[in-house]
């Protein structure tokens, strides 16, 4: 009856250790089955980590690249309001010195009329004067 007792107590034992390593390589396959989907799960995170972050750098690139044209454009603008500010003063002052020769060639061709229209006018006196002794 003992050795009966033993070989089932041997038996159990046997039979236990069995479920115990089928029960392992079960809990190690679904180890590995979780494992496997949190590889992917976190291989998926990352790849979508990834586009999110070049998206916003490509986004913040972009931004920056207009913000960089606005700015070379407001400068362009501000330097060629400058540089028309500048023609129109420059074409005023030319305009002024322009006037200011013209009016002093026109004072002088004004004298040299004068000049002349006095030079003639004493002529004609004298030839008058002449012309009267004569008769």
């Amino acid at each position: 009856h003992e050795r009966e007792h033993d070989r089932e107590i041997s038996e159990l034992i046997t039979k236990h250790e069995e479920e115990m390593e089928k029960l392992r390589a079960e809990l190690n396959k679904e180890q590995q089955h979780l494992l496997d989907e949190l590889c992917q799960q976190m291989a998926a995170t990352h790849k979508a980590e990834i586009e999110q972050a070049q998206l916003q750098l490509r986004t913040l690139h972009s931004l920056e690249l207009e913000a960089l044209r606005l700015s070379l454009n407001n400068m362009h603008t501000s330097r060629l309001e400058l540089t028309q500010s500048n023609l129109r003063k420059e074409k005023e002052t030319a305009l002024v010195e322009l006037r200011e020769m013209l009016n002093d060639k026109r004072a002088q061709e004004v004298a040299i009329l004068q000049s002349r229209y006095q030079l003639e006018q004493d002529k004609i006196k004298k030839q008058c004067l002449k012309e009267k002794e004569d008769l």
